[in-house]
């Protein structure tokens, strides 16, 4: 019997803030399944939260709460000493925030996924995860946790009893321990997006990837993370959509 393969395609959008426009999400939101919805500290504003909700059910894309740092220079990548209180204040306040415009348009929030070095932290932090983890399920428990494949938000999310999505990246590489690069270090970044696309297709099919140090790191793939900000997202889009369509890997939110 043919083995069948779905998986969910996440973005992160409603980047723009003030006066000044990141990304395309009009155009990037017809190609992926789930959307991960900046909540106005790493980026993002009211209007254009409001905005990116209304585009987001137009194309019956999952609305997901995207809380990061607040830290608007540095896009919520720089590490913050935050305690697991000031971490589970943030996340509830930011959640809030979005669901608020939610409501409102009459949707429902599906996922959250915290942002940027939030996230990356989090990931190796189990006291960090565990009060990301609480303020999701505190907020609201019906909500998927979105965390990095294998890592303690996951781990954390599964404890409590929430739904959890394992996430991998198609434009990333990854470490031997199956943590991200380091976007300070050289080669973080996979610019060749058809070398990207047979990333995702493996971890996907497979359940591996090639980390840095030439070792193959198992890995569970429940959503695919695409960048919506680059020169050529949506063209990537496009393509990576394309190919799992071809490899007949059905796209649908987790």
């Amino acid at each position: 019997m043919k083995q069948t393969f779905t998986v969910d395609l996440n973005c992160d959008l409603g980047e723009s803030f003030g006066a000044y426009r990141l990304g395309n999400d009009e155009a990037i939101l017809p190609l992926v399944t789930s959307a991960n919805i900046a909540c106005g500290f790493h980026a993002g504003d009211p209007g254009v939260m409001k905005k990116t909700v209304r585009l987001a059910l137009q194309q019956k894309v999952a609305l997901g709460a995207h809380p990061g740092f607040q830290d608007l220079a540095g896009f919520g990548r720089r590490d913050m000493a935050v305690s697991p209180e000031e971490a589970f204040d943030l996340v509830v306040y930011q959640i809030g925030a979005l669901m608020g415009f939610i409501i409102a348009e009459g949707g429902v929030l599906h996922h959250v996924k915290p942002h940027g070095a939030l996230y990356n932290m989090a990931s190796v932090n189990p006291a960090l995860a565990e009060a990301i983890a609480e303020a999701v399920y505190k907020v609201n428990p019906e909500a998927v946790l979105y965390g990095l494949a294998g890592s303690a938000l996951v781990k954390a999310g599964e404890k409590l009893g929430l739904k959890t999505a394992h996430e991998v990246f198609a434009d990333r590489t990854y470490q031997q321990d199956g943590t991200l690069t380091s976007r300070r270090l050289p080669n973080a970044l996979i610019t060749d997006h058809h070398k990207a696309v047979q990333q995702v297709v493996r971890m996907v099919k497979e359940g591996k990837v090639l980390s840095q140090q030439g070792v193959d790191v198992s890995i569970k793939a429940d959503t695919v993370c695409i960048h919506g900000d680059g020169a050529h997202a949506v063209e990537f889009a496009q393509l990576i959509r394309t190919e799992l369509t071809r490899q007949d890997i059905t796209l649908q939110a987790f």
